[in-house]
């Protein structure tokens, strides 16, 4: 390879490594403090990076936290999709619920990272809110294809009590009894899909 060949690869690598370094350190200080609470001077520093490289791969702390979220969401479809179970909508809904039971019980755990970013950007045509409302589309998007596997006749109310339940079990697993999450949460997705599949 030609020497200014290979200077460009090797700068490449190490830019690329610096924003994922740049994206880790947020995602850890954005979950556990909030994102309001974190600067981009702080993630700077955990770093151990110039202000000028910081702002190199993102131009706005806003910048980062859409990549932040962008992250978290592809993180959790590629585990959304792992637990689905062709022809057994029931049983992909008990393996979530067991999921978010275990994540509920781990240490640092806070929550849906979306749920808590949505708390804290309430503008509607915030990019922040906008990453949100994308990841949270699919996510409904997933429980209808759920829901008609189940045979449901109204997918998209059944869709969207699925997903109010999700949203519970996040919010139960941080502030309630993390302990008898996944068995109460397995129970209420059964009993969302049953009458509603028996009136199919």
């Amino acid at each position: 390879m030609h020497a200014d060949a290979t200077g460009v690869a090797a700068r490449a690598t190490s830019g690329a490594d610096t924003r994922a370094r740049i994206l880790a350190a947020a995602s850890e200080l954005f979950y556990a403090h909030g994102i309001r609470a974190v600067s981009a001077d702080r993630i700077i520093e955990q770093v151990g990076i110039t202000k000028v490289t910081f702002y190199r791969h993102f131009r706005t702390k806003s910048d980062l936290v859409v990549a932040y979220l962008e992250q978290q969401a592809a993180a959790e479809r590629q585990w959304m999709e792992s637990i689905r179970r062709a022809g057994d909508p029931a049983g992909s809904l008990r393996t979530l619920a067991t999921d978010i039971g275990a994540a509920s019980c781990s240490p640092g755990f806070r929550g849906c990272a979306f749920i808590n970013a949505a708390a804290e950007f309430s503008d509607p045509d915030d990019p922040v809110r906008g990453a949100v409302d994308a990841h949270r589309r699919w996510m409904l998007g997933l429980f209808a294809e759920l829901a008609m596997e189940a045979g449901v006749q109204n997918i998209d109310a059944t869709a969207r009590q699925l997903m109010i339940l999700r949203d519970g079990g996040m919010v139960n697993g941080y502030l309630g009894d993390s302990a008898a999450l996944a068995d109460t949460l397995g129970a209420a997705f059964t009993a969302i899909l049953a009458p509603a599949a028996a009136t199919g």
